[in-house]
């Protein structure tokens, strides 16, 4: 069968003047219809119908071609295909080199009350992710992403695997801008995430992405990740300084629908003076979070300017367990500013939370997190529903961050967080969170709810 026959468009290959046959442009729903009265047309009519065809495949044609290779993405992916499933985004060569384009949008609304007048109605784009992708399974991968809503870079890297390039497995190499590992939630895809937001502690503690050169050797039972980030926290050329950072985590049971991860993560961030000679800026460090919502800039709690801050170390220690349709999650995170001539300043925090998924899906796990899809494939998402109607999993959590330490009083804050969440497919996700919070700073205290809800389309 014809590439274009597969696609459900005929695609003229020859010229059969006498062949009686139909032709369909799926684009156009035009019929023209090929010769086949000789006896009842005169020649000028054959040769007219002739040029309308020659006229018609040289304008439609090149579409047709087109439209089949998006389609399919490779005549394997036709008989697969389901609007739910892996959309043709992407197209794969003979020799496995997968090309594509990646995306991640997020809309969201959130409601507010018993707030003190603080906190404000909003709904709008959460993220706006754009980029493409090139990988060759087994040997290297490139990623080029960036955030339109927030205009900033996101993750851009180039990563080799030494078992592709040397026969030898002794790690994957990533030379780029990428999370930082001192946070198990933080550095889980933010499509991939059970909650609408990061619980407290990862808001306020994880360093987010900076840019360098880290190393992961991953084996069945265990992990180990290092990195050097040696340049500016962002591409945009804000927060100079560098990072050195570590995370090792033991993996007993790792089986589809079965993990036990416990993990441990540290990491030094040094801090560098910025701006131009004449106007230098000392380092500052701030810890702050938002009451588990994207879109107030109101912090509850929040340690302020730290100014002459030589260097944060951070500490992190995590735990997953998945049995099926159930899975507990948790993690610990502290931070030690180091202040040149002040005292120093030490935060920290917790969450953990529950998940069960109604429909008896699991949720995925993948080298050394939860659907994280920058390691094998394209398809990984966080639960991967086995209905067409897809998937539904109920989650609850608990989180708490202090950030009083002496003199400063940044305050103490702990949210309890309700959600539910619908996975449509591989690309579509509905979610809602309800939030009770109880925030104390300087004794002012403060109990609002929050109503979160999110659309989400990624690929």
């Amino acid at each position: 069968m014809a590439f274009g026959e597969r696609c459900g468009l005929d695609v003229w290959t020859s010229v059969e003047a006498d062949t009686p046959k139909w032709h369909v442009d799926m684009h156009t729903r035009h019929f023209l219809r090929g010769p086949g009265r000789g006896s009842m047309r005169n020649m000028a009519d054959k040769h007219g119908e002739r040029r309308a065809m020659a006229q018609a495949r040289k304008r439609y044609g090149a579409v047709a071609w087109l439209a089949a290779g998006l389609g399919l993405a490779g005549q394997a992916q036709a008989a697969d295909y389901d609007v739910f499933g892996d959309w043709p985004t992407h197209v794969v060569a003979a020799d496995g080199t997968d090309f594509g384009i990646g995306v991640l949008y997020q809309y969201d609304l959130n409601r507010f009350k018993h707030d003190d007048g603080r906190l404000e109605d909003a709904q709008t784009n959460r993220r706006k992710y754009f980029g493409f992708y090139l990988r060759k399974p087994g040997l290297y991968d490139v990623n080029v992403q960036y955030d339109f809503q927030v205009r900033q870079w996101v993750d851009t890297f180039v990563r080799v695997r030494s078992k592709g390039l040397f026969g030898t497995d002794f790690g994957n190499f990533r030379l780029g801008y990428s999370k930082t590992p001192v946070g198990f939630e933080g550095v889980t895809s933010s499509g991939a995430t059970t909650f609408i937001e990061s619980a407290l502690p990862t808001q306020a503690i994880w360093e987010g992405r900076r840019a360098g050169l880290d190393w992961s050797l991953i084996r069945r039972t265990w992990l180990i990740n290092l990195g050097w980030y040696f340049w500016h926290k962002d591409l945009d050329g804000n927060n100079p300084g560098r990072t050195v950072a570590g995370r090792v985590a033991w993996v007993p049971v790792n089986r589809a629908g079965h993990v036990l991860h416990l993990g441990v993560s540290a990491s030094r961030e040094t801090l560098n003076w910025s701006g131009n000679d004449g106007d230098r800026v000392p380092p500052t460090a701030r810890l702050r979070a938002r009451p588990e919502d994207g879109l107030s800039p109101v912090r509850l709690i929040d340690s302020g300017a730290l100014v002459n801050a030589d260097h944060i170390d951070r500490r992190g220690v995590e735990a997953l367990w998945i049995d099926g349709p159930l899975s507990a999650q948790g993690e610990y995170l502290d931070a030690r500013v180091k202040r040149d001539g002040r005292p120093g300043y030490h935060a920290s925090g917790y969450y953990a939370f529950v998940t069960w998924t109604l429909t008896g899906e699991s949720r995925v796990y993948n080298d050394g997190n939860v659907a994280d899809r920058r390691y094998r494939g394209r398809d990984l998402t966080a639960i991967k529903p086995r209905q067409r109607w897809g998937a539904v999993e109920l989650a609850l959590r608990y989180s708490r961050l202090d950030l009083d330490d002496g003199a400063i009083t940044g305050g103490t804050e702990h949210d309890w967080t309700l959600g539910a969440n619908w996975y449509l497919g591989e690309h579509l996700k509905f979610q809602t969170n309800y939030v009770w919070v109880s925030s104390d700073r300087r004794g002012v205290q403060l109990h609002p709810r929050v109503f979160e809800a999110r659309a989400q389309l990624s690929f």
